[in-house]
């Protein structure tokens, strides 16, 4: 049987377990986060002495291929290599897909529909923000860069708002460990349907519809995500909405990819991608969903 290491210990590893041990794949759990990871052994190679020695309970040991790159690229990189396996998304496509402005720059260049978003460098003065969020209209959404499950995402329904809200972001940027000194003013489109299609392999896989309850919108909440309370339906999304996730999967490179879409006013627009997406209930995607995926780790396999 072949195996599988995934570093998420998630809803996305109890649903796939059973499902993928039915085709012939065993999965287990790698922990790569909250915890110590032994690096070096302190041998000498060249006299003999050994390398890390890390993994004497055999914890990196045996396994055939992972799913997917850890989230922390730090422990990741040690994680990658005591495992040495072959990736169902690697760092790369992690990175690739974590950059939202890189990943919308590359769709528009491709001429795919995106919503029309500005990406600001820190440090810049106001006039700056002002001049990039004149081609727009109010509201704005204001987000940042490289951040998940709708963190730090706000609209600003005013200049005075945008700049208070860019003032928070400019006190995170200046700690100087900060990375990412980038965020994304975009257009908002009001009272769009929030989809997340699932691409597999290069083929669109199944998809669900993210609501919030209907007394949270009636509260003024508009931010359709999971980890915030929305429910995610299963739905049969038009060929128009397969096509273009299958495009956003093909233009970025990426085998196993979340494609976020935004319907609104007739227009549908790829919002963000997620190659580390969570795995649903197998009812909301199409009936081959497991044998897509699983045909996908066998063949990644084969490349180790």
């Amino acid at each position: 049987m072949l195996r599988l290491a995934m570093t998420t210990d998630a809803e996305t590893f109890d649903r796939v377990r059973g499902p993928l041990a039915d085709r012939g794949i065993a999965v287990d759990h790698v922990q790569a986060k909250e915890r110590a990871l032994r690096v070096s052994g302190g041998g000498d190679h060249e006299t003999g002495g050994g390398g890390v020695g890390g993994d004497a309970d055999g914890e990196f040991s045996g396994f055939d291929a992972g799913f997917v790159y850890p989230s922390r690229l730090m422990e990741g990189a040690v994680v990658d290599t005591r495992l040495s396996v072959p990736w169902v998304n690697d760092q790369e496509a992690v990175l690739t897909s974590r950059n939202k402005a890189g990943v919308l720059a590359a769709l528009d260049d491709a001429g795919l529909p995106t919503p029309r978003t500005t990406m600001v460098s820190n440090p810049v003065d106001e006039a700056v923000v002002t001049e990039a969020v004149e081609p727009l209209s109010y509201p704005v959404v204001v987000k940042p860069n490289s951040a998940t499950r709708g963190v730090g995402v706000a609209t600003a329904t005013d200049l005075d708002s945008l700049l208070g809200v860019v003032d928070y972001l400019n006190l995170v940027h200046d700690y100087r460990a900060t990375g990412d000194k980038s965020y994304l003013i975009q257009e908002f489109l009001p009272d769009a349907r929030d989809y997340r299609a699932m691409v597999v392999d290069g083929a669109y896989a199944g998809a669900v519809e993210r609501a919030l309850p209907a007394d949270a919108v009636a509260a003024g909440r508009w931010k359709h995500n999971v980890h915030r309370g929305a429910e995610a339906t299963g739905v049969d999304l038009p060929d128009r909405a397969r096509e273009l996730a299958e495009r956003t999967a093909e233009t970025l490179g990426i085998d196993y990819l979340g494609v976020d879409l935004l319907a609104a006013d007739g227009r549908l627009v790829v919002n963000e991608t997620n190659a580390r997406p969570t795995v649903d209930a197998a009812t909301k995607y199409e009936p081959g969903f497991y044998d897509r995926l699983a045909a996908l780790i066998e063949r990644t396999a084969a490349t180790g």
